[in-house]
């Protein structure tokens, strides 16, 4: 059984979360989604999210092609959720493709080998993101 991570802020839930999240359903059999709190949001982003985290905890757990959901509980050091979940996929949208994730994350390449786990890509769906549809609200 493969099991999938997969972690973000997932605000204002959209037909690209969707289309991600199905994606990830295909590649393993399990897929758990390490959801980032308000608080770390805040501090990595400068501002909230949108929809708290109870509520994005909500729907993504009552999405179809998500396992479980979990808090990110290592902050800005992934490794802490991505070791309590243990998996074997890691992945990600395919706009990380040409920035540093695994730094992003705080782990190495040599740390995902170590540990047994594929890092994999998935093609970010183009003109949808919640924050072009914050754009649009606030317009």
């Amino acid at each position: 059984m493969k099991t999938l991570y997969t972690g973000g802020t997932f605000d204002l839930f959209h037909a690209g979360h969707v289309n991600f999240l199905k994606r990830c359903s295909e590649l393993a059999d399990k897929v758990v989604v390490s959801l980032n709190s308000d608080d770390f949001v805040y501090q990595y982003k400068g501002v909230g999210p949108v929809i708290s985290y109870e509520h994005r905890f909500c729907v993504l757990n009552a999405c179809r092609y998500v396992d479980n959901v979990v808090m990110n509980s290592g902050g800005f050091d992934s490794k802490p959720s991505i070791l309590k979940v243990k998996p074997d996929i890691i992945a990600v949208g395919d706009d990380w493709k040409n920035k540093d994730y695994c730094k992003q994350m705080m782990f190495t390449e040599s740390w995902l080998k170590l540990n047994s786990i594929i890092l994999i890509y998935i093609p970010y769906t183009k003109g949808v993101s919640s924050t072009k549809i914050k754009a649009c609200i606030n317009e």
